[in-house]
């Protein structure tokens, strides 16, 4: 399955009661914006906060920013409500928390249809526990309308007993799972949240880590980090520069009926010729989306 391709380097939470910081969106470097309903609104404000994004989405001014509102669980009070909500509000996806059986994913997609979500906005899963984990294969197959996997690793850590470590070895198992789901099924995948908003090279650590690891980009939780995030997650002018000597190498050496090919001196096989195309694509949408913001 060919995944589509569009800039997530850096995807910031946003609390949904909070109209101001919603307004400021509207500025921020971010590739995509998720507009909170569940961990960062209290139980008192959710109706409310439901009202502020639809209102903030209808009220546009986000650019190519990608939109996704994260809703309550459909086993709270707020989850089908929440879910009724995103499904007309002109969001590109709704994020779901704690997924972890592909019946939520299913359900879910059930009660957007029914009250009419687009064909093209998409469904993203949180993958914050154990049992989402051992059940990650299923749950990245569950539904054409799936586009990404997010990584929730605060409660993952919490319900793993586990430490946050530098080089989060306590999360590779976890991290890898997902990582292979969501290629096999051509989803999207983001890495977790880096807590500790004081510590900047460690920040930059997990982000360079991360994009070692193959994760599209990063979420995060404060504005500060989207500069460091973007540079880690974009490939470098000299990455794109050098895809694009293997994408003209590799027409000239077509035309010419040649099936070995050397670029810099270095043999260059089909498999690098897709990767050369993918970054010259994102490189592209990503100044595409800059232009636009």
């Amino acid at each position: 399955m060919a995944m589509t391709v569009r800039p997530r380097r850096s995807v910031l939470y946003m609390p949904g009661s909070n109209a101001r910081a919603l307004e400021k969106g509207r500025t921020l470097p971010a590739d995509a914006l998720i507009l909170d309903l569940e961990d960062a609104v209290a139980p008192d404000a959710k109706a409310e906060a439901r009202a502020t994004i639809k209102a903030a989405i209808a009220a546009g001014g986000y650019g190519g920013r990608e939109l996704v509102v994260r809703v309550n669980a459909l086993s709270t009070p707020w989850g089908y409500d929440d879910l009724v909500m995103a499904a007309g509000s002109g969001a590109d996806a709704v994020l779901l928390p704690k997924v972890e059986s592909a019946d939520t994913v299913r359900q879910a997609e059930a009660v957007l249809r029914a009250h009419g979500a687009p064909e093209g906005q998409r469904i993203w899963c949180m993958m914050e526990t154990p049992m989402a984990m051992l059940n990650v294969r299923e749950i990245a197959g569950a539904s054409a309308k799936l586009g990404a996997l997010v990584m929730g690793t605060s409660d993952l850590a919490k319900d793993l007993h586990a430490a946050h470590t530098r080089d989060r070895l306590p999360m590779i198992t976890s991290l890898g799972l997902c990582l292979l789901a969501a290629r096999a099924y051509g989803l999207a995948i983001l890495d977790g949240v880096h807590l500790d908003l004081s510590d900047d090279e460690g920040f930059a650590h997990a982000c360079r880590q991360g994009l070692e690891l193959g994760f599209d980009g990063k979420t995060l939780i404060h504005p500060k980090t989207l500069a460091v995030c973007n540079a880690v997650f974009a490939p470098s002018a000299e990455e794109v520069a050098f895809s694009r000597r293997i994408i003209e190498a590799h027409a000239a050496a077509v035309a010419e009926g040649k099936g070995v090919l050397l670029v810099d001196g270095k043999l260059i096989e089909n498999l690098h010729v897709e990767n050369a195309r993918r970054l010259v694509a994102m490189a592209e949408a990503i100044a595409a989306l800059d232009e636009g913001a």
